[in-house]
């Protein structure tokens, strides 16, 4: 069955990719969230949604979180963060982005699959996220970065909430009350 298949290789190659991040990046990328004034997150596509469910997970852990690109979004300072997710590297906006967030002074962390991307040379941090073996027809297009991205994402957001000494509970209470 070509859906057990696909699971396994998702599994296989997420795995993979998370498992050579080193402790030291993951420390590193913590103390740029609590160094920074706002944080503010981008990605196009599939890769912003993965960024939209990062973002709406910090606010719940009481972090100043925008996603670039919305109505409400405050302007990008120097002391701030700029996380950014493309899987390439190169999409247009995502890459303007990290031109103009370097020229204001903020940090920026860049989520790839591609160490020589346009996120990439612009980045302050990058986290590369890319698999070993691709199989399209199991996970087609940038189905295993995408969901190595979340994945990852969401772990630095329990790695967030033991060093603010956050739970559940707490983050509940800034959870979204008119839904």
């Amino acid at each position: 069955m070509k859906f057990k298949e696909a699971i396994k290789h998702i599994d296989e190659q997420i795995s993979q990719m998370l498992e050579e991040i080193e402790e030291e990046k993951i420390e590193e990328i913590i103390n740029y969230f609590f160094q920074a004034n706002n944080i503010f997150v981008y990605g196009a596509g599939r890769s912003g949604l993965v960024g939209k469910a990062f973002a709406i997970r910090l606010v719940h852990l009481g972090f100043p979180t925008f996603v670039i690109g919305e109505t409400i979004t405050k302007p990008v300072k120097k002391g701030d963060l700029v996380v950014l997710i493309s899987g390439s590297g190169e999409t247009i906006p995502v890459a303007m982005t990290a031109e103009i967030a370097r020229r204001l002074g903020a940090k920026i962390i860049s989520i790839t699959a591609n160490p020589d991307s346009h996120i990439a040379r612009f980045a302050d941090l990058v986290v590369i996220l890319k698999p070993k073996e691709k199989k399209a027809d199991l996970a087609p297009l940038g189905t295993l970065f995408e969901a190595s991205a979340w994945i990852f994402l969401d772990g630095i957001i329990a790695e967030l909430m033991a060093k603010k000494g956050e739970s559940e509970e707490s983050m509940k209470r800034r959870h979204a009350t008119l839904e």
